[in-house]
């Protein structure tokens, strides 16, 4: 594990460095309080100086957002490329968490957290993180995400199509699109024997195949905290005896009837960690399913390719190299399933992507063996 280092004085300080971003230590680190004002904060950060805050909590959030504030008003103007506007967004993103990611949080063992009117942020950091028995740094911006993440576990979020709530850990990409379940939930499905939920995640997917009636699901993922909450939700949904849960990289043993994926939407590099539940670099899951989609089938199974068109939409893939993946894996479309998001960003014409947004279609591919 990486350490941060500061100084109080002339007395060194170590502790471990946290980042779920993967994100560096800070080069330098000097020690803040309320006296630090937000012009302050923003000319340290642009520096790449990490300031590690000993002041009272709630101050700290409001410099945060006066900070970020800061950091919006030098956004570049938008291009008109959409391909040209999502780089430009993209790398406006990154510099933003950057930047912001400078504002630090001291942590002592336990994720005790001693700063005047703090939270107590114990259970929701030993959920994220794991026990911890020795001092720690990570950015507010970092643990803000964790007491959020915290509170999604706690309460849930509905999911109309399955009649109930999925309670995302953190880490673990939360089903807040409702279209694409939607899909699942009404395509047709000739009651298969067995089902694989390729890349699980929360589980919902899973849940849903369960739901309409699949005797046995085996479900997937390579993550450890997928299967760990893909377990918690189907256990609290009641489907826990009908789905197995197994890490592997796509596919596991054997053949279904029916094999659902839905993999990241965007073939576009994940420059952090945390980038890999949006972006697909090199469509690698994308090609890995439709490759090995057709020795995972039975004679007459069917795979569903859950995808948006936004990529198409943004330029980074066209129709036809989707068309042309799907015939070299030796498949044929049955189908296509076709519905609107109805996300917020869909009517924020203040987004830079709204072009593409406002056009954007959530398909379910019915694939066969040619």
């Amino acid at each position: 594990m990486s350490e941060i280092t500061w100084h109080v004085g002339e007395t060194a300080h170590t502790a471990r460095w946290h980042s779920e971003g993967g994100w560096p230590v800070p080069r330098r680190v000097v020690v803040v309080d309320d006296t630090l004002t937000a012009d302050a904060a923003y000319r340290l950060a642009k520096s790449g100086t990490g300031m590690l805050w000993a002041g009272d909590f709630h101050n700290a959030r409001q410099l945060l957002k006066a900070m970020a504030r800061r950091v919006d008003r030098h956004r570049r103007t938008p291009a008109t490329d959409l391909k040209a506007a999502f780089e430009a967004h993209r790398a406006e993103a990154l510099r933003r968490a950057r930047l912001l990611g400078l504002l630090l949080v001291p942590l002592d063992p336990g994720y005790t957290l001693t700063l005047r009117r703090a939270p107590d942020v114990r259970q929701a950091c030993t959920e994220a993180y794991g026990p911890i028995d020795q001092p720690s740094v990570t950015s507010l911006r970092e643990l803000l995400g964790v007491i959020g993440a915290h509170e999604w576990r706690t309460n849930g979020v509905p999911i109309p199509a399955l009649g109930g709530r999925i309670h995302p850990h953190y880490g673990v990409f939360s089903p807040v699109r409702g279209e694409y379940l939607d899909l699942v939930a009404t395509a047709p499905l000739a009651a298969p024997a067995v089902a694989f939920d390729i890349g699980t995640g929360t589980g919902v997917i899973a849940a849903l195949l369960a739901q309409r009636g699949v005797g046995r699901v085996v479900a997937t993922d390579m993550e450890p905290r997928a299967l760990t909450c893909a377990a918690d939700n189907l256990q609290r949904l009641g489907f826990a005896g009908q789905v197995q849960l197994v890490q592997a990289d796509l596919f596991p043993a054997g053949r279904a009837d029916l094999v659902v994926c839905n993999p990241p939407w965007l073939p576009a590099s994940a420059a952090v960690g945390t980038d890999f539940a949006v972006y697909d670099p090199e469509s690698r899951m994308l090609r890995g399913f439709l490759t090995g989609l057709a020795e995972h089938l039975s004679a007459d199974g069917e795979g569903w390719l859950i995808l948006s068109n936004l990529a198409e939409l943004l330029g980074l893939r066209s129709r036809g190299e989707l068309l042309d993946l799907i015939d070299d894996a030796g498949l044929t479309v049955v189908a296509r399933l076709d519905i609107r998001p109805t996300h917020r960003k869909v009517a924020d014409a203040t987004d830079p992507l709204h072009a593409a947004r406002s056009a954007e279609v959530t398909s379910l591919w019915r694939l066969r063996r040619a």
